[in-house]
């Protein structure tokens, strides 16, 4: 298929993206909605008339942008429902509870660069919630996504995703050195892999999942990254990035995903990555865009489901 082109570049906001659409019989979820571009996306999908969950870890923040969203659009569809991704259990609540069609699942939520930490399963935490959490959410919505008919799964990755392919021999990081960045680069991986096998595997529910890099954006995860002096100086030296970086708003950083969500020049495209409102291109080398070729792998793709399968079971 013919690479997407939009009219949209990394100065459109989620608002201009999604000017003119009628989502009034659409259905969504967007987890960690409680802040920075999550916010953003779930205000740009209930100003459009859709009916809007927000999950999220915290009620009481979740519920306090739930009334900031109903004000500002008019939109009175826009529940709270609790979710803390890296807890196999909530995760497994939170899909119980759901009833109906799902017309968009929105993979917003993520951890960056958190010093060493393994949830009670033994799995390493970026990777626990950044990958596994949506993986077992996704999955676990797999009914109400294929009842929806046209259903779309955006999965978040990053630019940092090229510091990483999956380390299938060693994912939780029991026998290299930790480094926050290389984990997290494989959860983001992780999260482009997963759109690519889940529109495979997906293609005959007409349910697309794609990925999306949302850009710079300094939200209160990136403001409160806790790293030494060293783990900075070496994320610098190591980085595949140009010198300067273009910091978008929250509502630009969430453009891209509610265009990948929403479009209709997405209609039935799947397993992609974009970035800027684009289909993005391969990764160049000391560069912060494009996409990886290992994180489009469709063998490594399905290796991830199968692994991602057998970690939850």
């Amino acid at each position: 298929m013919p690479q997407i082109t939009t009219p949209f570049d990394r100065h459109s906001t989620a608002a201009e993206v999604i000017s003119g659409l009628d989502l009034t019989r659409r259905r969504a979820i967007v987890t960690g909605a409680s802040s920075g571009i999550g916010v953003e996306t779930a205000r740009a999908l209930a100003s459009a008339g859709a009916e809007v969950t927000l999950a999220v870890r915290s009620l009481e923040a979740g519920q306090r942008v739930a009334a900031d969203i109903i004000a500002v659009t008019g939109n009175p569809r826009v529940r709270v429902a609790q979710l803390n991704l890296s807890d196999p259990a909530s995760v497994a609540a939170f899909v119980s509870a759901w009833k109906g069609p799902l017309h968009l699942l929105v993979n917003n939520a993520g951890i960056m660069a958190t010093p060493e930490l393994h949830t009670p399963q033994g799995w390493e935490l970026q990777f626990a919630t950044n990958h596994l959490g949506h993986f077992a959410l996704a999955t676990g919505l797999h009914r109400a996504l294929a009842a929806a008919g046209g259903a779309r799964v955006v999965s978040l990755s990053s630019a940092g995703h090229t510091r990483s392919p999956v380390v299938f021999e060693d994912v939780q990081f029991r026998r290299r050195p930790y480094d926050p960045f290389l984990a997290y680069g494989q959860s983001k991986t992780a999260n482009v892999l997963f759109a690519v096998e889940a529109s495979r595997r997906w293609a005959e529910d007409g349910v697309t999942a794609n990925a999306v890099m949302p850009g710079a954006v300094r939200t209160e995860g990136v403001a409160n990254l806790k790293l030494t002096a060293e783990q900075i100086a070496h994320a610098q030296a190591t980085r595949s990035s140009a010198p300067e970086t273009f910091w978008k708003t929250p509502a630009q950083g969430a453009a891209t995903s509610v265009l990948v969500a929403t479009s209709a020049l997405l209609d039935g495209v799947g397993g992609r990555y974009f970035e800027d409102g684009q289909e993005a291109q391969p990764h160049v080398p000391g560069t912060m865009s494009g996409v990886a070729a290992y994180a489009l792998d469709p063998e490594l793709a399905g290796r991830l489901w199968e692994a991602s399968e057998a970690l939850l079971a």
